[in-house]
C-alpha cells in the first residue's frame, strides 16, 4: 500500500460525510483530490492554513525535514543530499549518524565523471537511476545536481559540478532533473549561483560582470529550470553584489524568479541564511541549517528561531512584511509538497538494485579519459602480461567516504585493487605495493570503512619497495592522483597546490625509471600537474566512480570496454596559465574578481594561444576515428532561419568504439570581445570498424548571442561567423563560414 496514502488517511476520514439516514456520500477536500488542477489544489490548501501553519512550512523542523501541516494532513518534506548518491541517515536534531542498518546505497560516479561521457542518455540514467533510490527512501527532495562552472582547478568542490562549459553543463543536467522528477522526487539544483570556490564560503562577496554571469556562470541553472522542469533551487553561500545569495533579490527574485518564470521553491543551503527582512522579501522559500544543533540551542525549540519562523511571524503580525509574499512563498511550499511528499501515483523506487550497480558501472566506465596512450599500451593483454605490480594508496582506499555533504554510505565499494584483481583472475601474478602515504583515515562523520591503511614504512622506503617490484613486473599499473580529505577534492577547503599531494611525482618518476610499461591512472576530480608525463606512455583519468569503481576501471584496462570519454574541461600545465589565477582573483579576501569574465578555460587558451596540458574536449579510444566532410547547407543565415552543418565520422580502426564529435562557433565580427570559438553541439556516436556516419548539426540565432551588457540584453549581431568541427577543443577537423543576415 502507497505509505503515502496512509498519511493522508485520517484527513480523507476526516471529510468523509453521512447525507442522513437515508444514505451517505463522501466528499474530499478539493486539495486532496488529485483529478483537480494543481493550482485549484494549492489555493485550496492555501485557504484553510492558519497564518502560523503558513510560516511553518517555511522552515526547517530537523537537520533535513521541514514540517508540514498535521492538522490539514500535509506531511513534512524530506531532504536528502546529493547528487552522488542518498546520504545515510542522521539523528533528529544532529549530524551524527542513526547508524541505521538499511541506509547503505549506491554510489553514482561524482557529475565530473558524468560530464566526461558527454552523453545526455548517461545523464538521464544517472537521473533516473539515483531518483529511484531517494524514492525508495521516502526522500521528497535531493539536493543535487550542481552545476557550478569549473572556475580554478583549486576548487575543493569541482567534482560535484559538470566543468568549465556552460552548454555541456546544459545538455547533461536537464535530462538528469527529469528523470530524477519522474519518480516523485524534487531535483535541487545547486549552488545558485556564482559558488566556485569553499575558501570564505560563508562571506566571500563575487565580483563578476554582466556577460561573464549570463554567458557563463548561469546558463546551465536557466536550462534546468526552463527546460528541465526543476522544482526546487538551492541558493549558494557566498555573497553576489553584497546580499547572499540565499536571499538574494537579483539573482532569486527579478532573474530566477522573474525572467525564467520558476514556480518551485527556493531552498537555502545550510547554514546560509543571515536575515530575516532579506528572507522575507527577496525570494527565500525554504530555510535549513540555521544555528544548526535545533534543540540544544537552550530554547524550546530553536528552529522556531531561524529567520523565516518566529521573527518573520513577528514581522508579519506588526504589518512588517508583505502578506502576498508569504502566501507566494507558501505556495511554492505546497507546489512542491503536492509534486513529491502528497504524489499518491509515484512509483515505489528501489535500492542497490542489479540495475543500479549495472548503471554505476556503465555511466563510470564511459566517463574515463584515456588521456595519452603512446604505443598502445592500453589495454592491457592479461594474457601476455604475467607479473602485473600495482601502486599507490588510491588503488585499495575507499574513496564514497569523505568530501563533505556527498559522502556516503555503501553496500559495498569495489577498490581499484579488487577490480584489477577480478578481471585477471588466475592468468597473471598480481601484487601490491603501497608507493605512498595518503590519508589512512577511515571514518568521516560517522561512517566507517573498515579499512586499516596505518603504514610504518618510510617514504623513501615505499618507494624503494615500489622500485624493486616494477623492476620484476611485465607492467606496472599506478593509481594515485588526490581524495577527499581537506585540501584535496573536499567541500570546506580549496587545494592548497596544483600538483599531486603526498609525494606522488616522486613515486611516478621513479616507477617510469624502472619499468617502460607504466600506466598512470588519476582518481580525482580536478585536473593536475604531470611533471611526469614524457616519461609515462599512458595516461587515465578515472575520476571518483563510486560503488563499481574497480568493476569499471578493470573494464577499462583490459579493454572490456573501449574509452569514450571526453574532458569536461581543460588541464593547464600549469597553475598560471589559467585564467583565474592568470588575471582574475583566487581565493581573493572579502572579495573576489572574476577579472577573467567569459575567458574560461578553453576560452582563455584558446583566446591567449596558451597550450594546454590537455584541451577541454580531449579523450582517446582504442580504435581510431577520421572526421571530415565538413560542410554547411547554406552560406547565410537569416534571423528567422536554420543552417545545418555535416561532417562525416568514420571508425579507422579494428575496435569498435565511439566518437564524440564537436560543433564550436567562433564570430568573426563581433563588436564586443568574444572567444575564439564557442561549444554550440556535440554528438557522441557509436561506430563499428569501418563504419561512416553524418552527424548533423542544427545552428539557429539563438546559438551565435552574446550578452550586451550596455544594452541588458542578448544580441546575435549580423556578420561572419565560423563552425569549427573537431574531436577536441585544439583537434578540429574542418571548418566552414558562414554570415548572420
Amino acid at each position: 500500500m502507497n505509505l503515502n496514502f496512509l498519511k493522508l488517511a485520517p484527513v480523507l476520514l476526516f471529510f468523509a460525510g453521512c447525507a442522513g439516514n437515508g444514505g451517505s456520500s463522501t466528499t474530499v477536500a478539493p486539495y486532496l483530490n488529485e483529478n483537480l488542477p494543481l493550482e485549484e489544489r494549492i489555493e485550496d490548501a492555501l485557504s484553510r492554513m492558519t497564518l502560523e501553519e503558513k510560516v511553518a512550512v517555511l522552515h526547517a523542523q530537523s537537520k533535513f525535514s521541514s514540517a508540514g501541516v498535521p492538522r490539514l494532513g500535509i506531511p513534512e518534506l524530506w531532504c536528502t543530499d546529493g547528487p552522488h548518491g542518498i546520504r545515510p541517515e542522521v539523528l533528529w536534531d544532529e549530524w551524527d549518524q542513526a547508524r541505521w542498518t538499511n541506509d547503505s546505497c549506491t554510489a553514482f560516479p561524482a557529475l565530473t565523471c558524468l560530464a566526461a561521457t558527454w552523453n545526455p542518455r548517461m545523464a538521464a540514467l544517472y537521473g533516473r537511476s539515483i531518483g529511484e533510490e531517494a524514492r525508495y527512501r521516502e526522500k521528497d527532495v535531493l539536493l543535487g545536481p550542481g552545476v557550478n562552472i569549473y572556475r580554478t582547478p583549486l576548487n575543493g568542490r569541482n567534482f560535484e559540478y559538470m566543468g568549465e562549459d556552460p552548454y555541456l553543463a546544459s545538455r547533461m543536467v536537464v535530462p538528469y532533473v527529469r528523470e530524477v522528477q519522474k519518480n516523485g522526487v524534487a531535483a535541487c539544483v545547486k549552488h545558485f549561483a556564482l559558488n566556485n570556490q569553499e575558501t570564505r564560503r560563508f562571506s566571500v562577496n563575487v565580483v563578476v560582470d554582466d556577460r561573464a554571469l549570463r554567458e557563463i556562470c548561469l546558463p546551465a541553472f536557466e536550462a534546468a529550470v526552463r527546460q528541465g522542469g526543476a522544482w526546487s533551487v538551492m541558493g549558494a553561500y557566498n555573497k553576489y553584489r553584497g546580499e547572499h545569495c540565499c536571499h538574494n533579490r537579483y539573482l532569486l527574485n527579478d532573474i530566477l524568479k522573474g525572467e525564467w518564470g520558476f514556480d518551485g521553491a527556493v531552498i537555502s543551503d545550510w547554514g546560509g541564511v543571515h536575515d530575516t527582512k532579506q528572507s522575507a522579501e527577496n525570494g527565500l522559500d525554504l530555510e535549513f541549517g540555521t544555528g544548526t544543533d535545533g534543540l540544544r540551542a537552550g530554547t524550546r525549540n530553536a528552529y522556531d528561531n531561524y529567520h523565516l519562523a518566529f521573527p518573520y511571524l513577528e514581522m508579519l503580525r506588526r504589518g512588517e512584511a508583505d502578506l502576498a509574499m508569504l502566501d507566494d512563498k507558501v505556495r511554492r511550499v505546497l507546489r512542491l509538497n503536492f509534486r513529491t511528499a502528497m504524489n499518491t501515483h509515484k512509483p515505489f523506487g528501489s535500492l542497490n538494485s542489479p540495475e543500479h550497480l549495472a548503471a554505476a558501472r556503465r555511466i563510470a566506465g564511459e566517463g574515463m579519459v584515456l588521456l595519452k596512450n603512446d604505443g598502445g599500451e592500453l589495454p592491457l593483454d592479461s594474457v601476455a602480461v604475467k607479473r602485473l605490480l600495482v601502486v599507490g594508496e588510491n588503488a585499495v582506499k575507499m574513496m564514497t567516504v569523505g568530501g563533505g555533504s556527498s559522502s556516503l554510505k555503501v553496500r559495498h565499494e569495489y577498490t581499484p585493487m579488487e577490480g584489477i584483481l577480478e578481471a585477471v583472475g588466475d592468468r597473471c601474478e598480481v601484487t601490491f605495493e603501497r608507493g605512498y602515504v595518503g590519508d589512512p583515515t577511515g571514518s568521516y562523520n560517522g561512517v566507517e570503512t573498515g579499512q586499516d591503511l596505518s603504514e610504518t614504512r618510510s617514504e623513501e622506503q615505499l618507494i624503494a619497495d615500489a622500485v624493486e617490484a616494477a623492476k620484476r613486473a611485465d607492467a606496472v599499473i599506478f593509481v594515485g592522483g588526490l581524495n577527499k580529505s581537506d585540501y584535496q577534492d573536499c567541500e570546506s577547503t580549496d587545494r592548497r597546490q596544483y600538483g599531486l599531494p603526498y609525494a606522488q611525482d616522486r613515486v611516478i618518476e621513479a616507477l617510469a625509471a624502472a619499468n617502460p610499461h607504466l600506466t598512470v591512472v588519476l582518481v580525482s576530480g580536478n585536473a593536475v600537474a604531470m611533471p611526469w608525463l614524457d616519461r609515462v606512455p599512458a595516461v587515465l583519468e578515472a575520476w571518483f566512480s563510486g560503488s563499481e569503481t574497480g568493476h569499471a576501471l578493470a573494464d577499462v584496462l583490459f579493454g572490456r570496454v573501449n574509452p569514450s570519454g571526453k574532458l569536461p574541461f581543460t588541464f593547464p600545465v600549469r597553475l598560471e596559465d589559467n585564467a583565474a589565477h592568470a588575471m582574475g582573483e583566487f581565493p581573493g579576501g572579502d572579495s573576489v574578481r572574476y577579472n577573467e569574465s567569459i575567458l574560461v578555460g578553453y576560452r582563455w587558451h584558446d583566446t591567449k594561444a596558451i597550450r594546454p596540458l590537455f584541451a577541454f574536449g580531449h579523450g582517446l579510444s582504442y580504435t581510431t576515428f577520421e572526421i571530415g566532410n565538413v560542410k554547411a547547407d547554406r552560406t547565410t543565415l537569416t534571423s528567422k532561419g536554420v543552417l545545418h552543418v555535416t561532417a562525416d565520422v568514420t571508425n579507422t580502426g579494428d575496435r569498435a568504439g565511439a566518437e564524440v564529435v564537436q560543433l564550436y562557433i567562433g564570430d568573426e565580427e563581433s563588436s564586443l570581445p568574444r572567444p575564439v570559438k564557442e561549444l554550440k553541439g556535440f554528438e557522441k556516436v557509436q561506430l563499428a570498424p569501418g563504419e561512416t556516419r553524418t552527424v548533423t548539426f542544427e545552428i539557429a540565432p539563438e546559438a551565435l548571442r552574446y550578452y550586451d551588457d550596455t544594452k541588458g540584453q542578448w544580441v546575435a549581431e549580423p556578420g561572419r561567423f565560423t563552425a569549427y568541427v573537431g574531436a577536441a577543443s585544439d583537434d578540429i577537423r574542418g571548418q566552414v563560414e558562414f554570415t548572420l543576415e
